[in-house]
Formats: structure tokens, C-alpha cells, sequence
């Protein structure tokens, strides 16, 4: 029995088995915890999930500003020199001028070469009758710089080449554009700037740079400095050394080399003095000499590569948390076409010339034109020190091409990320074409700043009005050097105009000897941050209700006044100064003299509503420093530093207030800008205003490892003064208004309140791209 009842548990069939009811519980608790599961997640994704991932979409005013760009079209007659047309110049020059061009990268003095080519503007009186009555489109030309070194008279020629796209002639125009253009005042290549390092001799003080610095002359790097010389017809040169490590504007040694490069034949250039640890020396084999026979004051400047260098750039702390980031829940609010920027009641075109950079031009708003052309013209910075190169140096930007000096823009830093950004093409001192991707972005800004506001509550139930200053800007960023210049348009939508340069990137630096501080201060050990001056030169040619413009002043001038109510008291009363400047001369403002507060551009044809002046107030940003003296021979160049502000009447022949040839023969310019302000009539006339703004710089501590832009920006604005009937901003979408009548969460007079439902979506984001060739 014991057996079978051992062979029955064995067999589980005849165990009990559960009851029904038990088995229905369980599976009821697994429906209904797997139930629970999926609501709790398909609440979060209902509530977390989709209210984020949703995709952000063009609204349809993107839509209805694509049908709007009427204008676009006509901005090609800004548009620069495509690739495919700098090209066909070059292949024409080389074929039509009868001489044997060489290329531009491996050309020195003794060739002949073609050093730039870029779009030349039509006279402006042939584009506005095109633009405003529809007369034939001037032809699309292009201005090349030729430099004949082969030629048994060496000159430099400026060309006009056309007709775009099919090149068939040529112009000489170089005596109509410059007073003063001598071989010697071409820019410096940068074939002839290495020939003229090789030309040194460095390896006869080899042993020299190993005990002094410890390197080798490959491992220094050297800079430029100009005037080049003290007279016309100089072409010499002092050249700085520096380490070749990161921040290398950072690291000065003390080490100089003058080299005159006046020949063409290149075996007569030489070295004419070295600076050597604040010693001068008649040669390169005076130094070694001396050096070797123990007869020179010697310096010690090693660097190891585990050196800490404060000149570095690299983060030092780790990335932990996102930064702010600026998105569009509806899409762009801008339009691009080309070089056509439609942005609300704005429409205008830009360029970036080789030489100037960026540049804006038929500045449009509500579909009146307001300018013509803003544009920069010349960046200079003059510097003090007790070293040879920095003790006179002047740069003047233009020189090296501001354009081409530009680089490609970073998302997120340089612009915002979502930028639009563009790419620029330029030909200088080079082979062929250069692209530059990315050098130009287009955004609009919240500027986190209400562009005005008031609330009431005196007398009345409490309201709010208000509008966020949302702008648009075009910047381009341009690297002359050691500097960093970020270049801004600005365009409001009150109608206001900014043009705003910041300065940032390295200081100049030198090897601080004795009496050094009296040139700058100290910013690290045995470095000397030279103090130096920057004044930025810009164009703005405005055309207020046309071309028919004056130029009207106000002040405040109190007066002396009694009161009707008390016949024995009197008051000083502010009241405005009002007058017309009839004169080129009457307009010219010399800096340290005082200025009117407001000077504005007006048509005295044409009033507005309440019978003033139509007109645009210029509005100078600056901090302006000494300039040079002008008995200095070599301020000629730079003589558009003399005045804060000039009005001169608008004349084809003085488009620029600069050249490229201006830093190589300062002493006889080019360009003589003083020479434009003539005492010509400026009432009733097509007027243009040439601005200058800057500031000093003493470097200081916080000036290492860079100089920052908080607080350095410098420019202008350009502000309507009786331009409209009213604030033009009131048509603004962005505007809000809130009253105790009505809810402040409507959306139609508070957007917003509506914000959530509009931005909760996804931004459309970019990958992030540097430096590739897509």
C-alpha cells in the first residue's frame, strides 16, 4: 500500500488541484497592473512627451514675405563677383594685357601680377535711375589691381573690367581714382613678406635663439608693422619675434629685425638693423659677433612644454550645464534672396567688399529708401612702446583687405545657433578664387529689452503697454592680426538704424624693459601690453524723402525769461537751437570740439503731419581718444581722424575715404580725405556722412588671455526725427497691451499669454559644422 500511495504523489494529475476562483484573481491582478502601467505611461507621454516633442512650423507670414521680395531682383546690382566670375576677369587680364602675369601667390616685386579683383559699384546716379525709374541696368562690372614689377617703369594700375558675364573690355582709371599712387606703395604679398624673412640670415645666430629663447628660428613666428620707412619711396620694414605657441600675440622676445625691401631685385634687399634685449646691432653678423665674444647683454628665455600658457584659449573648467538658447517656434520672421534681406518693413542689400568688408546698400523701410550706403572704410590703431616695431607702428586695416580677412562664423558663439549663415568669395594675393563658408549670418534677436513700455495707474484703472525689441542683424567678424572685429547692422523696428563694431581677440604685446610702463602696463612676466588707440572711419550716405538733403542742428540754449504770474522773479528757460549748415566747412566737427546734440539729415521739401522737417538724426557711439598730431608727416593718411563727424557733398570720385595704398606710403596718401571737405554748398544736395568713433586701450590684467567686447563696442545710429507721423512701431505685431477690462491671457493684444501653446514644440536645430568644405 505504501508504494502505491509513494506512485500516486509521484504523478501530479492526481494532486488537488486550485480552485477557479483563485485562478480568475490572479489573472485579474496582471490585467490590472499592466493596465496601470500603460496609463501611467501614456499620461506621461501625453503630458511630458508630446507637448515637447512637437515640431516647431513655418507659420504663414514665412509664406507671405516669399511672395513680397519685389526687390530682390534689383539688389543684384550690389551682389559681389561670383567665383565663376572672378575667373573670367582673370583669364581675361592674362590674355588681353600684353604682359606676362605670373600668379599672384608666388609673385615678387619684379613680376607682374593681378593682386585683387572685386565688383566695382556704378556711379550712384546710374543705379538710382535704374532702381527708382526703371531705366536700363548699368552694366556689372568688376575693379582689378594690377601690380607691374616686370616693367621697366613699375606702377601699380587699377582696371575696370566688362561686362559681367562676358568680359570684353578694359579701363585704366587709376589716375581718376588717386592723386598719389608710386610703385612703392603697393601692398606687401605675402610671397614678398616670406622672401623678406629669408633674406635675414637667421641661421648665423642660431646659437643665439637656442640659449636665449630655446628654439630654432622655425619655431618663432614673426609680425608686421608699417609705416614702412620715414619717407616716400621707404619700403623697410621691422619685424618682431615671437614663440610659436598658442596665443603667440602673447609671447614677445625682445628679438627685432629690420629688413629693407625697397629693390625689386631682391638680392639688394638687406638687413639694416636687429634689435636684440633692448640693444641695437648694424647687422645680423655684428650681433653673432658679439654675442659669440661675450660683448652682448644677454637674455634667457626658456619655455618648456609643460609650461603653464596664459595665453591659451582652452576652457579651463568642464562643460556641465546647457546655456540659454534662442529659437524660432514659428520659423524665420526674414527672408533672403541672394543678397536681398526682407525683414517686416525692411528691404535692403549687402555685399562683403574684399577691401571693407561688410557692407549694406537701398536701405528700405515701409518702402522709402533711408540710406543708400553704410559701409566701414578703415580701421587704424595707433601704438606706443620703447621696442622698435610697436614705437611708431599705425596700422591701417584696409591695407590686408577686411573682407578678406574675414573667417568662418561659429553657431552658438559667433552668431546664434540658428542663424542663417552665408558664404563669401574673395580674389587677393592669391591664385585664384577663395571661398570663405559661413563669414556672413542674418538673425533676428530678442534683445530681452521692452523697445518701450509704460504702466499707468494715475487717474485710471492700471494698463500696460508694451514691445519687446526684437531686431534684425547682419554681422560678419574679421580677424586683422591679433584683433577680432565683429561688425553689426541693426535694424529696428522703429525704424533706427545701428551700425556697431566690438573689438576683441589678443593685445599687441612687447618684452617689457626698462621704463616699459610708461608705453602700457604689465601683463604677465616680462610682458608689456602696448597702449595703442583704435578709431574705426565709417560711410553713411543717406537719402531722407531723396536725394535732396541739408543738414539741420538743435541744442538746448537757456534763456532768461520772466514770469507772467510774478512780475519780479525771472527764470533760466531750456529752449531749442535751430539751424541749417550751409557748408561743407560749417559741417566738419574737429574732435575736441563741441558738437551739436542733434544733427540730423532733412529734406526741406517735405514736412510731416505736424509741419517739421522729415529727417534722420546720426547719433555717435564713441570714446574717442587723441588722435595723431598733424604735423606727424604720416597722419596725412589717416587725416579723416581729425573730425568727429563730415558732411560733404556726394561726388563719384569720393566713394572711399581710404586705400589699400595708404599704410605703404602714408606720406603721400592715396586718398586725402581732408581734401574732400572744400566749403562746398551741403544745402539741398545729395549729402554723405563720414564718421569716426574709437577708443584708447591701455591693456590691463583682465586683458589676458583676450580682450573682451562688454564695453567696447563703437559706432553709430541713425534715428528718424520727424521722419513719420508717430512711432512707427505702434504697426508692430509683437505689441502687447493689458487692461483691467480684459483678460490679460488674450491672445490678441498679449501674445504673450499664448506662449506656451506657441513655443512648446521643438526647434528645427542644425548640426553643428566647423571648418568642413560642405
Amino acid at each position: 500500500q505504501l508504494g502505491k500511495i509513494r506512485e500516486r504523489q509521484k504523478d501530479t494529475s492526481l494532486l488537488p488541484q486550485p480552485l477557479p476562483l483563485i485562478m480568475n484573481l490572479k489573472v485579474l491582478f496582471v490585467v490590472l497592473a499592466v493596465a496601470l502601467v500603460a496609463i501611467i505611461a501614456l499620461n506621461w507621454i501625453l503630458v511630458v512627451g508630446l507637448s515637447k516633442s512637437r515640431v516647431c512650423v513655418k507659420s504663414d507670414y514665412y509664406q507671405w514675405l516669399t511672395e513680397r521680395h519685389q526687390f530682390s531682383a534689383d539688389s543684384g546690382v550690389f551682389a559681389d563677383l561670383t567665383p565663376e566670375e572672378l575667373t573670367s576677369i582673370q583669364k581675361y587680364l592674362q590674355h588681353k594685357l600684353g604682359a606676362k602675369l605670373v600668379g599672384g601667390s608666388q609673385a615678387l616685386p619684379s613680376d607682374n601680377f593681378i593682386y585683387t579683383i572685386e565688383l566695382q559699384i556704378p556711379p550712384k546716379g546710374n543705379v538710382l535711375n535704374y532702381l527708382d525709374h526703371h531705366e536700363n541696368r548699368p552694366r556689372r562690372e568688376a575693379r582689378a589691381v594690377v601690380i607691374f614689377g616686370a616693367q621697366t617703369e613699375p606702377n601699380v594700375t587699377e582696371y575696370i573690367v566688362g561686362a559681367l558675364p562676358d568680359p570684353s573690355y578694359h579701363k585704366d582709371i587709376t589716375s581718376q581714382r588717386y592723386q598719389n599712387l608710386s610703385f612703392n606703395s603697393r601692398p606687401l604679398t605675402l610671397s614678398e613678406y616670406k622672401k623678406v624673412v629669408s633674406r635675414m640670415g637667421l641661421e648665423k645666430i642660431s646659437r643665439l635663439l637656442r640659449e636665449s629663447f630655446g628654439a630654432d628660428s622655425e619655431n618663432l613666428v614673426h609680425l608686421d608693422s608699417a609705416p614702412r620707412g620715414f619717407k616716400p619711396g621707404d619700403r623697410e620694414t621691422w619685424l618682431p619675434f615671437l614663440r610659436n605657441i598658442s596665443g603667440v600675440f602673447m609671447h614677445p622676445l625682445g628679438f627685432e629685425v629690420l629688413v629693407d625691401h625697397s629693390s625689386r631685385n631682391e638680392s639688394e634687399w638687406r638687413v639694416k638693423k636687429v634689435f636684440y634685449n633692448n640693444q641695437y646691432f648694424d647687422s645680423i653678423d655684428e650681433l653673432a659677433d658679439r654675442y659669440d665674444k661675450g660683448t652682448v647683454k644677454k637674455i634667457k628665455l626658456h619655455r618648456e612644454e609643460s609650461d603653464h600658457n596664459y595665453a591659451s584659449l582652452e576652457p579651463h573648467t568642464e562643460y556641465k550645464i546647457a546655456a540659454p538658447l534662442q529659437y524660432e517656434p514659428h520659423g524665420q520672421r526674414y527672408y533672403i534672396v541672394n543678397n536681398h534681406v526682407s525683414y517686416f518693413g525692411w528691404n535692403f542689400a549687402f555685399r562683403h567688399s574684399t577691401v571693407n568688408g561688410l557692407q549694406l546698400f537701398d536701405i528700405r523701410f515701409q518702402g522709402e529708401r533711408i540710406v543708400y550706403e553704410l559701409s566701414v572704410e578703415e580701421l587704424n590703431s595707433v601704438y606706443g612702446g620703447n621696442t622698435p616695431s610697436l614705437m611708431r607702428t599705425k596700422f591701417l586695416d584696409g591695407h590686408y583687405g577686411v573682407g578678406k580677412s574675414s573667417n568662418e562664423l561659429v553657431r552658438g558663439v559667433d552668431c546664434p545657433y540658428a542663424a542663417t549663415f552665408q558664404d563669401t568669395f574673395h580674389f587677393m594675393d592669391s591664385e585664384e578664387p577663395e571661398r570663405i563658408p559661413n563669414s556672413i549670418c542674418i538673425f533676428e534677436q530678442n534683445r530681452e529689452l521692452p523697445l518701450r513700455r509704460h504702466y499707468s495707474s494715475w487717474y485710471t484703472a492700471p494698463s500696460y503697454g508694451g514691445l519687446s525689441d526684437n531686431v534684425l542683424i547682419i554681422r560678419s567678424i574679421s580677424t586683422m592680426g591679433n584683433y577680432d572685429y565683429v561688425f553689426d547692422y541693426m535694424l529696428h523696428n522703429n525704424g533706427v538704424i545701428e551700425t556697431k563694431v566690438h573689438p576683441t581677440g589678443y593685445a599687441l604685446t612687447s618684452f617689457l624693459f626698462d621704463e616699459g610702463l610708461s608705453y602700457g602696463g604689465k601683463i604677465e612676466e616680462n610682458v608689456l601690453g602696448n597702449i595703442h588707440t583704435h578709431f574705426l572711419h565709417f560711410k553713411a550716405d543717406l537719402d531722407v524723402a531723396g536725394t535732396s538733403n541739408s543738414i539741420e542742428t538743435k541744442d538746448v540754449e537757456y534763456k532768461l525769461k520772466s514770469v507772467p504770474w510774478e512780475s519780479d522773479q525771472k527764470v533760466q528757460v531750456p529752449t531749442v537751437k535751430e539751424q541749417i549748415l550751409d557748408t561743407e566747412n560749417k559741417a566738419a566737427f574737429r574732435v575736441g570740439t563741441k558738437m551739436p546734440k542733434y544733427l540730423s539729415f532733412v529734406n526741406l521739401e517735405q514736412r510731416n503731419d505736424w509741419n517739421h522737417y522729415r529727417g534722420y538724426r546720426i547719433q555717435v557711439v564713441s570714446f574717442n581718444p587723441d588722435s595723431v598730431p598733424e604735423e606727424i608727416p604720416e597722419e596725412k593718411a589717416i587725416s579723416w581722424q581729425r573730425y568727429q563727424l563730415a558732411i560733404t557733398k556726394y561726388k563719384d570720385k569720393e566713394t572711399r575715404s581710404s586705400s589699400i595704398y595708404n599704410q605703404n606710403n602714408p606720406w603721400e596718401p592715396a586718398v586725402y580725405f581732408a581734401d574732400f571737405i572744400n566749403d562746398e554748398n551741403i544745402k539741398n544736395e545729395d549729402l554723405v556722412a563720414w564718421i569716426t568713433a574709437g577708443f584708447l586701450h591701455i591693456p590691463h590684467a583682465e586683458d589676458v588671455p583676450n580682450t573682451a567686447t562688454a564695453g567696447n563696442g563703437v559706432g553709430f545710429i541713425l534715428k528718424p526725427v520727424n521722419y513719420f507721423r508717430n512711432d512707427p512701431s505702434i504697426e508692430a505685431q509683437d505689441a502687447i497691451y493689458i487692461n483691467s477690462s480684459q483678460s490679460g491671457k488674450a491672445c490678441k493684444t498679449n501674445p504673450m499669454a499664448c506662449i506656451v501653446e506657441y513655443a512648446s514644440c521643438t526647434p528645427h536645430i542644425p548640426e553643428f559644422t566647423y571648418g568642413t568644405e560642405d
